[in-house]
């Protein structure tokens, strides 16, 4: 699995430098370590554009960022830069471009064999055969990436299913792949529209880290980036904390939950259980390491809805300790509810697969 990283965007053309620095050292601090700059509204001369931009990119290489320019066929235009001569680029110290428009594949596979080995990072919104084209013309892989557009504008980002098409194409050649969030309270994009700038539609108004977490329970998205400047550092913040391999649970406790319960909760490296049932996520090593503890029966007498987390009390016998999450509503006196999920992450429930590892955090 490729490391996964966490990411930045800003935009150089609507802000200013020294807004800029502070977001990137802030970003520093809290693990980011790659950055998004759009070039796609640039209207001033190549060596203006090249001055401008070399400052912000001098500043994030020093904190060691990696840094991928938004490129299209209309700035290469615009800066008189050929195809076939990317140093330009390679001038300003980035580590790759973004081709935000395509090519004719070809063109593409050959830019993936340039000098300077910038990284050639697609767009990633397109389901259709485009990548399998540059792959045709044996594109170098190791230096193609794919990286997904936002949508300024609600209502337009893409739907989860074709999202994960578009993943699936570019996994299949085993590239390395990103997508965008939205911080709840930044202001800036590339447009004047901007109703936040995350890839999902489904995600647009949750919580940053909510966001993270559906993007990168996917098992497809690499790089989680912050497609709107400024986020705040309390979102940062919860981004660094972010457990980026498996799914944490964010829990509502109960107040009748005793010392054992809580153990239960957040000591294990929890799984699913492999061989599944559709009502409840089961967890059954608990019920081995803790079959000598006593759980007498709390919160037994209700129905379990979905996303509460239950366990057995002392009178499910051999059960008893054993953890689940409740996925279809039930009764059952021999269960404790314990907790209950945050509802804006009961969607992660469906990533939860035979043998998938989870965690819980306190919210």
């Amino acid at each position: 699995m490729t490391k996964r990283q966490l990411g930045l965007s800003i935009y150089p053309d609507h802000s200013n430098f020294e807004q800029d620095q502070k977001y990137l050292e802030l970003g520093k601090k809290y693990g980011f370590s790659r950055i998004f700059m759009s070039m796609l509204e640039i209207s001033e001369s190549a060596a203006v554009t090249h001055n401008k931009f070399a400052k912000i990119i001098n500043v994030a290489n020093q904190l060691g960022y990696q840094t991928i320019l938004d490129v299209s066929p209309s700035i290469f235009d615009r800066l008189q830069i050929s195809y076939n001569d990317l140093s330009f680029f390679k001038d300003l110290q980035v580590a790759g471009i973004r081709l935000d428009q395509s090519f004719d594949g070809a063109t593409e596979a050959m830019l993936t064999y340039n000098p300077y080995n910038l990284i050639i990072e697609l767009n990633q919104s397109n389901n259709v055969a485009y990548l399998d084209n540059i792959i045709s013309y044996q594109a170098n892989k190791p230096f193609l990436y794919g990286c997904h557009n936002f949508y300024p504008q609600k209502g337009t980002g893409l739907p989860f299913d074709y999202f994960m098409a578009c993943n699936r194409r570019f996994k299949k050649y085993g590239l390395h792949t990103a997508a965008f969030v939205s911080s709840n309270v930044a202001q800036m994009g590339p447009w004047k529209i901007n109703d936040g700038l995350p890839t999902l539609e489904a995600d647009r108004y949750l919580p940053i880290s909510v966001q993270a977490k559906h993007l990168f329970a996917s098992e497809l998205i690499d790089d989680v980036i912050i497609g709107n400047a400024y986020a705040s550092e309390t979102e940062l913040a919860k981004l660094a904390q972010l457990n980026k391999y498996q799914i944490e649970f964010n829990l509502q406790l109960l107040p009748n939950i005793n010392p054992i319960e809580k153990t239960i909760l957040f000591k294990p490296q929890h799984f699913r259980r492999g061989d599944v049932n559709t009502q409840v996520i089961r967890s059954t090593m608990p019920r081995v390491t803790y079959r000598s503890q006593t759980n007498p029966p709390h919160d037994n007498d209700i129905v379990f809805e979905r996303g509460d987390v239950i366990i057995g009390n002392d009178d499910f016998k051999v059960y008893k300790n054993e953890l689940q999450i409740v996925l279809q509503p039930h009764q059952d006196p021999r269960k404790n509810k314990v907790a209950h999920i945050n509802s804006q992450e009961l969607m992660l429930l469906d990533f939860i697969k035979p043998w998938s590892k989870f965690k819980f955090q306190k919210q």
